[in-house]
């Protein structure tokens, strides 16, 4: 007959076998994931790696996100490690404004909204409490695909390093 402390060691035991492997399998499956998404062009998010390459040129030379979304050093110049991690707002109207923003938010890494929300801005140009964005930020009209395109760009490590 077993005593209290052998069946708490043998429950300790197989709680460890069985997360080790689904750790193993975890890893498995995530491994099968990358590779036949790299043989494929794509991410593990599904985006091909044109999509990030469209929405890394929208981002960088048509919106020019970074002017705002990134701080600058003490010479004006952007501080490229810290790429579209919000920073302060670099003007102020000429005229003052009672609901000027003094911060531009974070969007490189992982954007403020989830992606439909996030498509819903970048296509109407209205966030998620249903209002149009503050100036100076510009009412973007994009398509849906340069929409999933600058997501995908602004979900990669090289948008928020």
């Amino acid at each position: 007959m077993r005593n209290r402390q052998d069946v708490k060691v043998g429950f300790t035991w197989r709680k460890w076998f069985g997360a080790g492997l689904g750790a193993l399998f975890t890893v498995i499956i995530l491994s099968a994931a990358a590779s036949y998404t790299q043989e494929r062009g794509a991410t593990p998010g599904g985006e091909s790696s044109a999509d990030i390459a469209r929405g890394k040129y929208l981002v960088e030379n048509v919106a020019m996100c970074g002017q705002c979304h990134t701080p600058r050093d003490e010479n004006g110049v952007l501080i490229r490690n810290q790429w579209l991690q919000g920073a302060a707002v670099p003007w102020m109207p000429a005229q003052p404004r009672a609901n000027w923003p003094l911060l531009a938010p974070r969007i490189g890494g992982m954007p403020p909204a989830n992606d439909a929300d996030m498509i819903k801005l970048l296509t109407t140009g209205i966030w998620t409490n249903g209002q149009p964005l503050r100036f100076p930020m510009e009412p973007f009209r994009m398509n849906e695909a340069d929409a999933k395109a600058v997501i995908a760009y602004l979900k990669t490590p090289s948008a928020w390093r």
